[in-house]
């Protein structure tokens, strides 16, 4: 699994980020939805300093007006944007349209009684999936959900796994043998308190995984 990407979300604060950014992910998250924890109304040029060009910078929304989208997109200079709400086909190909290198990530809440055939449509517009624990607050519950579930998913789009991730994952993460497991997506599990992440349990995780 030595190719797995590593994605950590919810980062808010310069200081945090500068020492997340030394773990190299490949991917940090900021979530720009208003009624998450971890929501961040501006992400500064005092924030933007500290990650290095290779890491990409994904906005995190959820039915967010699709033109605020597009300003943050080119205000912030964001790589990829993951739409976590109820986001139509029509708002995902406007997106894809708009900002031709732009990768676009298209999140589910799974639960047992998920139906798979809703990604079919998204398919050939999106660049990946995110399958996250069923949740009424879009993500950050900490709950992870059962893996086993995601057998029923057919398509060959690549995923980022989310949900109350932990450290205690690794080894079971490690031992999945999906060639479109593309990332994983950790959160509130790694951390101090909303939007502060614990940078050595974060460490600890990127060497059981080998990720780098």
């Amino acid at each position: 699994m030595s190719s797995l990407k590593l994605k950590v979300c919810g980062m808010r604060l310069a200081v945090n980020i500068a020492a997340i950014a030394e773990l190299k992910p490949d991917y940090l998250g900021f979530i720009f939805y208003e009624k998450s924890p971890r929501f961040i109304s501006d992400v500064s040029a005092e924030l933007i300093k500290y990650i290095p060009s290779e890491i990409k910078t994904v906005g995190v929304f959820v039915d967010e007006d699709l033109e605020v989208v597009k300003k943050k997109v080119n205000l912030y200079q964001l790589k990829a944007v993951q739409l976590h709400g109820k986001e139509s086909l029509a708002y995902c190909k406007d997106l894809k349209s708009t900002f031709a290198d732009l990768e676009l990530i298209k999140a589910f809440g799974v639960d047992e009684d998920f139906d798979f055939e809703v990604l079919d449509a998204y398919n050939d517009i999106v660049d990946y999936f995110l399958f996250d624990t069923k949740t009424k607050a879009h993500g950050g519950s900490g709950k992870t959900f059962d893996w086993s579930i995601l057998e029923r998913y057919k398509l060959i789009k690549p995923y980022f796994l989310s949900g109350g991730i932990d450290l205690e994952h690794a080894a079971q993460i490690s031992n999945i043998y999906d060639e479109r497991l593309y990332a994983v997506d950790i959160n509130s599990r790694f951390e101090i308190e909303p939007g502060l992440k614990d940078v050595q349990r974060i460490s600890e995780f990127v060497k059981e995984m080998s990720l780098k």
